[in-house]
């Protein structure tokens, strides 16, 4: 049938309800509705930190990235027919190119026209893999780099935590962190389940709590001054309005900006490889042939929102982390969550409601997911029995992951540069495949070099038949 060739549509998993320890509810499957709903606003509340502060770092429009990645995320289930569960938000992958880009005097509509061509790079790109084959990605990114990959995109995430979530209120983050770690080992069922969301809830009443014990607190805020003020604060929420249209913009295309852009896909083909592979490895399915197709999709994704003022989309991490914390892979959870973006895209209200959640309380939330994250590339070593007592994966690994998750840079003259995930990434790939291709080398020198010659064959009787020989 049509729905099954497209993806939307599931069969029950058992009796709707939440499925025991140790099991796991298929893409292909689903829940009851209230509790599929239920499991797509916990995505909606995992993608929405980023999907917001992304945006606003390359001053774009965060109502319409909200709702592109909620079409997004739409378009991407349908191009890999359901079977790659992921969430398209906002991708951090371009931040360091718009800053370059905004610094050398671009505006928005430059900025916007240079991640457009980028995006359809990319989707070129993932054709080529679907004609190609997977092999072209897996011998790029073999396990012990796509391990790499997944690692550093979660553990990266690390000093967001500590030097923009956290400080605004340790406390409000300490309670928000317990209280999901809580809520996952402790809890049973659904409940279980949906910790991150419980845990959320659990950290913005404390903070309500200290509000009304202690007052205001002083630290810095959701822009990172220091200031006097209530942890929720719903002022914006009174202000706001239920419903209205964003900011559309077309983009400008100029071939320096384009330049500055190019290089981010190197994190982000090797970031859709890992997470890809990272859904394979928790839903143990082979995923190859929906590699080249979730490329493509991405690219795709990115030069549609980017062409009518979006920011640029990638498969989101956070949400994978909900994933493997709830173990519930159903894509129907994800159509859910698409949806709710479109119509909160639509509602200046909500996202001044979202924007009202503390900073301490993403803190807490996000230093449980994002370390999640980063296991799940430690899982793909494991699963694949990388051997790190060969130096040809231990020390391009070592250093690649030192320089993304530090987020070491390496600036390439005026204000461009390659930092983070992209140069941790080219680092490991890099040095990994130069050195496999060096020792290989020097191995085949050494066999020439030592090789014995063959024994003379004995002397044939004279008149005697020459053998036969079959093939």
């Amino acid at each position: 049938m049509a729905g099954s060739r497209l993806g939307v549509r599931w069969t029950l998993y058992g009796d709707g309800g939440a499925p025991p320890p140790g099991q796991a509810v298929r893409p292909d499957q689903r829940l009851s509705w209230p509790r599929t709903a239920g499991l797509g606003l916990q995505h909606v509340v995992a993608m929405f930190g980023a999907t917001f502060v992304f945006p606003t770092v390359m001053g774009l429009d965060v109502n319409l990235a909200v709702m592109m990645s909620g079409l997004a995320t739409i378009l991407f289930l349908l191009v890999v027919r359901g079977r790659v569960p992921s969430y398209l938000g906002t991708s951090a992958s371009f931040v360091g190119a718009v800053a370059a880009i905004r610094a050398a005097g671009g505006g928005t509509a430059t900025v916007l026209g240079a991640i457009l061509v980028a995006g359809v790079v990319m989707a070129a790109t993932g054709l080529l893999v679907r004609k190609v084959g997977p092999h072209l990605v897996h011998r790029t990114f073999p396990p012990v780099v796509s391990g790499a990959v997944v690692l550093l995109i979660g553990f990266n995430l690390a000093p967001v935590v500590a030097t923009a979530y956290w400080p605004q209120d340790q406390w409000a983050a300490l309670v928000t962190m317990v209280a999901v770690i809580a809520a996952a080992a402790l809890l049973r069922g659904f409940w279980g389940r949906i910790a991150v969301f419980l845990g959320l809830l659990c950290g913005c009443a404390f903070s309500w709590l200290l509000d009304l014990l202690t007052g205001p607190v002083h630290a810095a805020d959701g822009t990172g001054r220091v200031t006097t003020h209530f942890r929720i604060d719903f002022a914006g929420v009174a202000e706001a309005d239920w419903f209205g249209l964003p900011h559309f913009q077309a983009p400008e295309f100029h071939l320096s900006a384009v330049l500055m852009a190019l290089p981010a896909l190197v994190a982000l083909i090797a970031e859709n490889a890992g997470h890809v592979k990272a859904v394979a490895a928790m839903t143990e399915t082979d995923l190859d042939d929906s590699l080249g197709p979730a490329i493509f999709a991405d690219g795709l994704a990115t030069a549609l929102s980017t062409s009518v003022g979006g920011a640029p989309t990638t498969t989101f991490a956070e949400n994978i982390g909900v994933m493997a914390a709830t173990r519930v892979y159903s894509t129907a959870a994800y159509w859910v969550a698409a949806g709710a973006a479109v119509l909160f895209g639509l509602c200046p209200k909500f996202g001044a409601l979202v924007a009202a959640i503390p900073g301490g309380v993403l803190g807490g939330v996000t230093v449980v997911l994002y370390g999640m994250i980063g296991l799940l590339g430690a899982k793909i070593w494991a699963a694949h029995k990388v051997d790190f007592n060969d130096p040809v994966n231990l020390v391009p690994t070592a250093a690649g992951t030192i320089v993304g998750i530090g987020g070491v840079s390496l600036h390439l003259g005026g204000a461009f540069a390659v930092s983070g995930i992209a140069l941790g990434t080219l680092t490991t790939l890099v040095g990994h495949h130069l050195l496999r291709l060096l020792t290989a080398r020097r191995r085949a020198g050494a066999t020439r070099g030592t090789r014995r010659p063959a024994p003379a064959a004995p002397a044939r009787p004279e008149g005697s038949a020459r053998p036969r020989v079959s093939v």
